[in-house]
């Protein structure tokens, strides 16, 4: 294995977990003996992978002792990264000698390597080293030096990058703008704040990249503290899209009520989506300014600006946000969706009592409160009871809708009610969805079943075709007991939607029932529908290898048409074994079903081919050689 100096390198070792390395007598073994692992690596017997294995080691376990071995490798392409890693990690101030020793042996990648693991180390006595390597003509050393002295970080570093990032050419500017807001920040957390903002201005000020400029100025905000809020101010109004975005990350990360304010007053100036932004900003600003500046917005700013802000205020706002909220959306018909979206995520506790306390004394915003009760699921179901005999379809419509989001089990009757005998015939629609989605929630199933059962036998065919859907979508044994018994009734409209629920039962219990409508129906569509349903059953829900094997003799002696045959057919491949292969044999004697059979018997037996019966009865049956 050849291993290079490239980057690559020092993650495949920080990453490796092996930490097995050879002793002299070419064993692999675990050690962390330090004297062992400089053997290792000055040994000529030693292989690439087990040297390289040491110089991990060694960055755990070596010492000073260990350098000269590893700083010989600091020329080699194939060790050079290893050697790195280990010298960056051990303390000892020969690691640093080392590391300056060998930039003036090295050149190209492997003097890029040495100089980053001295910007790793930190060594402030290469500052001299790294200020000549600033000098040097080959673009990627020169701006290396750069980081490096701005990992270092120290007063006679600052110096350096200072005057060269001034008299540096072009190329290598971007890489001195960043070693300088490095610089600034190390000599920030020491507590020099009027060194670092020197820093971050001269870079804001050169002629360096953009995203250079975008660093310093994110320093130079942060290490003026409160005296930062006019330059954070000035990104806000820049032309530039980068620094406005600067502004509101830094804003985000100062969390101050200065920063707070001065991005509030800048709303009214901003254009439209630079004042949406902004909002939202201040949505992650919670504690800088007063909730009613952001109500404010929500009633008076332009529509997407209002917008931002009801979203806002629904994710900080608390119960004194519901009176307000409740006002912009009657006011203002296109701003109700975004309304009740906030009201429903107010996370305060209170909010449920503030919104049934109003619901109390509703009149244009009844339907609206109740949306939002739904949405919240908060008890109402007595309030929603009285709003079914609303004058208003909108009102009686939320009311139901709602009910079926909250009505508890034992007030079901409310909703089966408005079902079998609605007092306005145009909420049967809502009534019957409100219903379905209140059943499929009930904890107690069955005994929902047995009360949507009990309700389906007084009412009129449509509703008894509606309750049947509701009991398909339910499930369970009731369910299935009483959607069986409806469909042998004889009313067509009632066998059509029974025995596609049957086809659709998502429980196996419902194989028997299909099973026994497909043997004594008539040759209908009904019949077909129900072996079709009992071959889907036999196909793909989970089962015994016998139980499946029944299924499909009594699908083939169901079926009636030779395409249902062969959908039983294709069952015996999916699930191999000789109860399967002798089905397939036998259906081979029809000549309408031979081809399929034999297929399926070949492909049975070629998965079963170190099955010695499977094998001699393929072979009996000439489906084999």
């Amino acid at each position: 294995m050849r291993f290079t100096c490239f980057p690559i390198c020092a993650a495949m070792l920080v990453l490796a977990t092996a930490v097995s390395c050879p002793c002299v007598n070419g064993q692999v073994r675990t050690t962390t003996s330090e004297p062992e692992l400089i053997a290792i690596m000055s040994s000529g017997d030693t292989s690439d992978e087990d040297k390289a294995l040491a110089c991990k080691r060694l960055a755990i376990y070596g010492s000073a002792a260990a350098v000269p071995e590893l700083a010989k490798l600091l020329p080699d392409y194939r060790f050079a990264s290893w050697a790195r890693i280990a010298l960056e990690a051990i303390p000892a101030r020969e690691c640093d000698e080392a590391l300056r020793s060998a930039t003036k042996q090295l050149d190209g990648n492997l003097l890029i390597g040495v100089v980053n693991s001295i910007g790793v180390r930190r060594d402030r006595e290469s500052v001299e080293t790294l200020t000549e390597l600033l000098k040097n003509p080959t673009f990627d050393i020169a701006s290396a030096a750069a980081v490096a002295l701005g990992k270092i970080g120290d007063e006679t570093a600052a110096g350096v990058l200072r005057q060269s990032l001034s008299q540096a050419s072009v190329e290598v500017r971007s890489a001195i703008a960043e070693g300088c807001v490095l610089c600034a920040e190390r000599i920030l957390a020491t507590g020099n704040r009027s060194l670092a903002i020197e820093m971050y201005d001269e870079v804001r000020n050169a002629k360096v990249p953009m995203q250079r400029i975008v660093e310093a100025t994110r320093g130079a905000i942060i290490a003026r503290g409160a005296e930062g809020v006019p330059v954070l101010v000035e990104q806000i109004r820049s032309p530039e899209r980068s620094m406005f975005q600067l502004a509101l990350q830094v804003a985000r990360e100062s969390q101050s009520k200065e920063v707070g304010k001065a991005l509030l007053s800048e709303i009214n100036s901003a254009t439209t989506d630079r004042a949406t932004l902004i909002v939202h900003a201040l949505g992650d600003l919670p504690n800088t300014v007063e909730q009613q500046s952001i109500i404010d917005i929500a009633a008076n700013a332009k529509k997407e600006v209002r917008v931002a802000a009801i979203g806002v205020l629904g994710r900080i706002g608390d119960a004194a946000c519901v009176a307000p909220l409740l006002k912009i959306a009657m006011e203002s018909e296109d701003l109700q969706a975004p309304v009740r979206a906030a009201l429903v995520d107010l996370q305060d506790e209170s909010v449920n009592g503030e919104i049934l306390k109003r619901l109390k004394t509703a009149k244009d915003e009844t339907q609206l409160l109740i949306e939002v009760v739904g949405l919240r699921r908060i008890e109402a179901t007595a309030q929603l009871e009285t709003a079914l005999s609303s004058s208003q379809a909108a009102v009686r419509g939320a009311a139901l809708a709602s009910l079926g989001s909250i009505v508890p089990q034992d007030r079901l009757s409310i909703l089966i009610s408005q079902v079998v005998a609605p007092k306005y015939a145009e909420d049967l629609t809502a009534a019957q969805k409100a219903l379905k989605e209140a059943a499929v929630r009930m904890p107690d199933r069955e005994a929902c079943a047995a009360e949507l059962t009990i309700a389906s036998k007084k009412a009129a065919l449509p509703t008894r075709l509606a309750l049947m859907e509701i009991l398909g979508s339910v499930g369970g044994p009731t369910s299935l007991e009483t959607v069986a018994a409806v469909a042998k009734e004889s009313d067509p409209q009632l066998k059509d939607v029974s025995t596609r629920l049957l086809g659709e039962w998502m429980t196996i219990d419902a194989a028997p029932v299909l099973l026994d409508l497909a043997k004594r129906g008539p040759a209908d569509k009904f019949q077909l529908r129900a072996v079709k349903g009992y071959i889907r059953i036999a196909r793909q829900f989970v089962m015994s290898d016998q139980e499946r094997i029944a299924m499909c003799e009594n699908a083939m002696e169901a079926a009636k048409q030779t395409a249902e045959k062969k959908m039983v057919v294709e069952i015996f491949s999916r699930y191999p074994s000789i109860g399967m292969l002798k089905l397939a044999v036998e259906a081979a004697k029809s000549p309408a079903l031979k081809e399929d059979a034999n297929r399926a018997a070949l492909t049975i037996a070629e998965k079963l081919k170190d099955n010695t019966e499977a094998q001699e009865l393929a072979r009996k049956a000439g489906i084999l050689p």
